[in-house]
């Protein structure tokens, strides 16, 4: 884009001084509204990416969700790769806030070497009902969803369907586009837990990625159905690797050869995955940055988590719960979705190990309590 086009993108907020547009963020509770003040705002109203996202476009699912005092949300979206780093005045500190204090000049690890992990495959499925790995990608030289045109969403759907062809043997499969599908292939990966359907949740809404919605968008999975890619959602790309019972080892181990393949055929095409050392794997929110790795598992714990300390346990493990509807849902049966905490500053690998080790744990201290034991001398220490 062109100094002209810049300037017309930011000229539109620019007609009244700052101080008049400023967001009025008192009640709000997320980490965009903890950084953000006047003067920062005034500073970066002046400034635009090449593909002009502006300072109000990144910050507006933060000022139309103001959040709750005990769930605190990012409030903040890129719109393209060059967004961290035009507007890294206010990222910066809303990225070592949600991170546990990640660097500006910290460096990432990447890792995704699935040899690297030690066990995973004995996890007991009499408790460990599934497993999954997911993350995101970025693909270089498109805006995110927040900002991308059709046009670029279509590209980026068909640069996605030509990669995706290319998998052979036991990752060969097939892409359904949204727009396209039969009641028949909706109402199958209903059945199948596969289908993302159009968002709902006020924070991409405010965020501009429902625009055009189902157009650009689909789902690609393997004949398996253990491996599966979400093209045009919240990122470019969803990455997900799953299957029933609790070899974390195999799912892992499909992940990274699946998602490597992947990644060297976007090469080939000439659009390698957004990446730097800095942040990891570039995704469209601040948290997900670095691995966007999600690893987790649903596993029975009717009985550790009525424990008191089962909050405190999860804290240590570097691990968090969610109901396994997703990540507004509560418990069903005492059946949890446990999944790690962090997504930057640790390699995929040492992600995934937190996850293993630590549902070893919790499953040997549920067998403890099942028997009326105590589980004292297996509380851990800080990861």
């Amino acid at each position: 884009m062109d100094n002209l086009s810049v300037k017309m993108a930011t000229l539109t907020v620019k007609q009244l001084p700052a101080k008049d547009e400023y967001p009025d963020l008192s009640q709000h509770h997320n980490h965009m509204a903890k950084v953000l003040t006047p003067e920062m705002y005034k500073a970066l109203r002046e400034r635009s990416t090449p593909n002009g996202v502006t300072i109000d476009q990144v910050i507006q699912t933060g000022v139309d969700n103001p959040g709750h005092p005990f769930i605190m949300t990012v409030g903040c979206v890129a719109g393209d790769e060059e967004t961290y780093e035009v507007f890294k005045e206010l990222l910066d500190p809303v990225i070592e806030d949600r991170h546990g204090g990640y660097k500006p000049t910290d460096k990432h690890k990447t890792d995704l070497n699935p040899a690297n992990l030690k066990g995973g495959d004995d996890l007991d499925p009499n408790y460990v009902l599934s497993s999954r790995v997911r993350t995101g990608r970025s693909i270089r030289g498109f805006c995110l969803p927040p900002h991308c045109s059709r046009g670029e969403r279509r590209a980026v759907e068909t640069l996605s369907v030509e990669a995706l062809a290319a998998l052979e043997g036991d990752l060969k499969g097939k892409y359904y586009a949204l727009k396209n599908m039969t009641d028949a292939e909706q109402q199958q990966l209903i059945d199948d837990h596969f289908l993302f359907d159009k968002p709902v949740s006020p924070l991409l809404l405010a965020a501009g990625m429902a625009r055009d919605w189902p157009d650009g968008r689909g789902i690609w999975h393997n004949d398996n159905k253990t491996f599966l890619v979400w093209v045009n959602e919240e990122d470019h790309l969803r990455v997900i690797s799953m299957q029933k019972g609790g070899n974390m080892k195999e799912v892992f181990n499909r992940f990274c050869t699946g998602l490597t393949k992947i990644e060297s055929l976007f090469k080939n095409k000439n659009h390698p995955f957004m990446w730097n050392e800095h942040l990891g794997y570039v995704l469209t929110c601040p948290s997900n940055l670095g691995t966007g790795l999600r690893a987790g598992v649903h596993v029975k714990l009717p009985h550790l988590s009525k424990n008191a300390k089962f909050e405190d346990i999860l804290k240590k493990l570097r691990l968090q719960k969610r109901g396994t509807g997703g990540v507004d849902t509560a418990a069903v049966g005492g059946t949890f979705d446990i999944s790690n905490a962090d997504r930057l500053g640790f390699s995929e690998v040492e992600l995934v190990q937190m996850v293993v080790d630590g549902v070893k744990l919790l499953v040997d201290m549920e067998k403890r309590l099942e028997k009326g034991g105590s589980i004292d001398d297996l509380m851990p220490a800080q990861k």
